[in-house]
């Protein structure tokens, strides 16, 4: 079929690059390589978070590119009419990037946010998807597929798979991971990896996408957002209801969500309602805590280590930026489940206000116990 390929005309569109995987699979790892290796490119990038403050942005290292931060709903289901409002707003100033990369939640179906590309009339006539990227964790792959569909649209979607973190896996259960993601996606191709230390030309500018693969996939994949309140409806700007769009600059301004029937309510993860073929695993929720006075690292590594021991089951993904007491650098920490990591990133500036902020994602999370815990830890 003709549409399987982009004709000539798609290779003079920006390309888009949509990089997902799950929660914790390495996808800041890999975005940050894009934004700091010598490609010779310069690329937007957008970034979607699941958790009630982002935090990913602080994540992303310092750079020249434009980022764009969407963290009031997830870019699949509620804030989609967000990401074409931010796109068609970077092409107001299309001489400063090359491409677009896409950051989406570690819990987003990637299939509407790739649909975005098609049937939105005006993006379709200036960008083309390039390639679905997906980071996978080869440690914690077996344990998404039961319990995540989403972990497995994410490989069904996806053009390429960065099987990461091999180095966390035995020779049989690497070839064991990779049995399983070809029985999902037979076509992707798979490289594998240690902290995302894959080519980044086998992940950037593929013309990878295959829409015959994904119409074979989802066979109404191409057919027009329906009608609000039917089944499959996406929100988006065409529903003709107050989604509580908010401001995407540099100041990245964070909004709380009004309760489900309020004014200013934004349908989201947090709702508790069927959102259509685009609802999540509502068990999942985040809670984001914040210290304004400087933290003892002792403390923090002794009652961290403690709380992923015993509830690392639970706890999908946590990350944090932390200001310890005695060091002029801003700690990153990440976790999945009970395996953590931090590093000193890089000192903090004269100009900004310093801060601890941790962000938890998983099931069954204490927010009384997990303020306390943190706040026991203050220097």
């Amino acid at each position: 079929m003709s549409q399987s390929l982009p004709s000539s005309a798609d290779f003079s569109k920006t390309p888009v690059t949509v990089l997902t995987g799950y929660l914790g699979a390495g996808k800041t790892t890999l975005l940050n390589r894009i934004l700091t290796e010598n490609h010779g490119k310069k690329y937007a990038v957008i970034i979607n978070e699941f958790g009630e403050i982002g935090i990913d942005n602080e994540l992303v290292v310092d750079a020249d590119e434009e980022v764009f931060e969407m963290n009031n709903g997830c870019i699949c289901c509620t804030v989609r009419g967000d990401l074409i409002r931010i796109i068609e707003g970077l092409f107001k100033r299309k001489d400063r990037f090359d491409a677009i990369v896409v950051e989406t939640t570690g819990l987003a179906d990637p299939g509407p946010v790739a649909q975005t590309f098609f049937v939105d009339d005006d993006v379709s006539r200036r960008a083309r998807l390039d390639s679905i990227v997906t980071v996978v964790d080869a440690r914690h792959l077996p344990a998404r597929l039961k319990d995540s569909r989403e972990a497995e649209e994410q490989i069904a979607f996806a053009d390429v798979i960065v099987l990461n973190k091999t180095d966390l896996v035995s020779p049989a259960e690497l070839a064991e991971v990779e049995r399983r993601i070809r029985s999902v996606n037979r076509f992707a191709q798979i490289h594998h990896a240690t902290r995302c230390d894959v080519a980044l030309d086998k992940v950037l500018d593929r013309g990878a996408f295959d829409l015959n693969r994904i119409l074979d996939l989802e066979p109404d994949f191409l057919k027009n957002n329906p009608a609000h309140g039917e089944a499959g409806h996406v929100h988006d700007d065409h529903c003709g209801h107050d989604h509580h769009h908010h401001d995407h600059g540099h100041d990245h301004g964070h909004h709380h969500n009004p309760a489900h029937g309020e004014a200013g309510h934004v349908h989201d993860e947090h709702c508790g309602h069927d959102h259509g073929d685009s609802i999540h695993d509502t068990t999942v929720k985040s809670v984001s805590l914040k210290l304004d006075t400087p933290v003892d690292s002792r403390k923090f590594d002794a009652w961290i280590s403690e709380l992923l021991a015993t509830q690392g089951q639970d706890i999908l993904r946590s990350k944090g930026i932390l200001d310890f007491k005695g060091s002029d650098k801003r700690f990153v920490f990440q976790a999945v489940h009970m395996i953590k990591d931090g590093d000193f990133q890089r000192d903090w500036r004269s100009d900004e206000d310093r801060f601890s902020r941790l962000v938890f994602i998983g099931r069954e999370l204490d927010r009384d116990a997990l303020q306390k815990g943190f706040e026991g830890c203050r220097a």
